[in-house]
């Protein structure tokens, strides 16, 4: 009943962000003498803190339209490839000069952790200077219809599987935190079976691949409680008449409420600030805050199968890092991996995943040489950090495009190219 009630709050809430934005749209005026006075910019500055604290956030776009390549500017159109119920592989295809180099097709597999793919716009934008670029879209779990059944780890394993034979021999995949386990997993499993299509690098950036190393406030709150009190407590219906009426999910609200009481004042103190700097009327800031919160307000839902399997597999039972990770009855053998290069991210002020539980992937795939394997921690940064902003930018980046140049393979025929043929 609680999502239920959720929903019936939101709307009931409605008419006032309705008369909230007309008065935000009024006292904004410059039309209006009103709005150049002090009273009249207090005013418009409550309407709009009321109206975005109150409303839903929707799924944004990417809105990737142009890109510097060697100092050129090109134009960039972003398509879907590949679709399956719950997730689209989205491509950013550059207009590159005819017999310029697209450089290394990486794989880019975004969390699907209660945020939408686009939380690594800066990443996307960064590595399409230098790469050609492909991204996991995840579906909201509320907007799949019960028709298309559930989806689990299992499921997402597949797909990250599914995905690199459809982009070919020579893909450098990219997982950012939750995806490190599962696309670890993907690739134990393709280099037991002598899958040809297994990637030629990985790079694990903050991921919980073994939670017992400095846990976080997150992984201790899983381990003292078991899964039963996971479905009793946070598994909920979609309601009507949403999509997925009836699907069992966690709802992306209460991901949200826990991200955000871990640093509420932080919150606080940053929704005052915006109040401030509307009333000022410095437009640049207040522009920087509504950025950041349209894409850090805008949440989806997972379906139950999914977060009660990775919540048990990762955070509960540590089953990768014991040997002990099955994939539809199949061990998850790491030790399997020899091909595929690792490399490993970390930074330093990480309160999501610890330092060392990413790193830990080097321990588990025992047979890959020194030459195939690097690690790498960004001092001064925490968990966004890691793939996102000027850190991101001009120092994490710069060593994973140089780690993929390195372990790229000789180009061979794949299944993307002989389609396009």
């Amino acid at each position: 009943m609680y999502y239920q009630f959720y929903e019936l709050s939101h709307a009931a809430l409605a008419p006032w962000r309705a008369i909230a934005d007309m008065n935000r749209l009024y006292f904004s005026n410059p039309i209006n003498p009103v709005s150049h006075t002090s009273i009249g910019r207090q005013i418009a500055a409550s309407a709009e803190l009321f109206e975005r604290l109150t409303r839903r956030y929707g799924k944004p776009a990417f809105g990737i339209e142009r890109t510097l390549v060697g100092g050129m500017s090109v134009p960039v159109r972003e398509r879907v490839v590949w679709e399956r119920p719950f997730c689209k592989l989205l491509h950013f295809e550059r207009m590159l000069p005819e017999k310029h180099k697209q450089g290394p097709t990486v794989l880019i597999v975004a969390p699907m952790s209660g945020h939408y793919a686009t939380l690594l716009r800066g990443t996307v934008e960064t590595m399409i200077q230098y790469a050609d670029v492909y991204i996991t879209d995840w579906a909201d779990a509320r907007m799949v219809p019960m028709t298309e059944g559930t989806f689990d780890l299992d499921d997402y394993i597949d797909y990250v599987v599914s995905m690199l034979h459809f982009l070919g021999t020579n893909t450098h995949v990219m997982a950012v935190c939750q995806p490190s386990v599962p696309v670890l997993a993907a690739v134990a499993l393709m280099e037991a079976s002598g899958d040809q299509h297994s990637p030629a690098s990985m790079t694990l950036m903050g991921g919980p691949i073994d939670t017992r190393e400095n846990p976080t406030a997150v992984n201790r709150l899983a381990e003292t409680r078991d899964i039963d009190w996971f479905r009793d407590n946070v598994i909920m219906q979609v309601p009507f008449p949403q999509p997925g009426f009836m699907r069992d999910v966690y709802p992306g609200f209460l991901q949200l409420s826990g991200f955000m009481s871990m640093n509420l004042d932080r919150h606080i103190v940053a929704h005052q600030e915006f109040f401030r700097h509307l009333v000022k009327d410095d437009g640049d800031s207040a522009e920087k805050h509504r950025d950041f919160y349209d894409e850090y307000l805008a949440v989806m839902d997972l379906d139950a199968a999914f977060y009660l399997q990775t919540v048990e597999t990762v955070f509960i039972r540590h089953a990768l890092p014991k040997g002990e990770m099955t994939h539809r009855g199949k061990p998850v053998d790491c030790s399997k991996i020899r091909n595929t290069a690792l490399m490993t991210v970390e930074g330093e002020n990480d309160d999501i995943s610890g330092l060392g539980q990413t790193k830990a992937s080097h321990v588990l795939c025992s047979s890959l040489g020194d030459d195939k394997r690097v690690h790498y921690m960004q001092p001064k940064v925490g968990h966004y950090g890691v793939f996102n902003g000027s850190r991101f930018r001009s120092e994490i980046a710069p060593r994973i495009l140089d780690f993929m140049a390195t372990h790229d393979r000789d180009s061979r025929p794949s299944r993307r190219a002989k389609a396009a043929e």
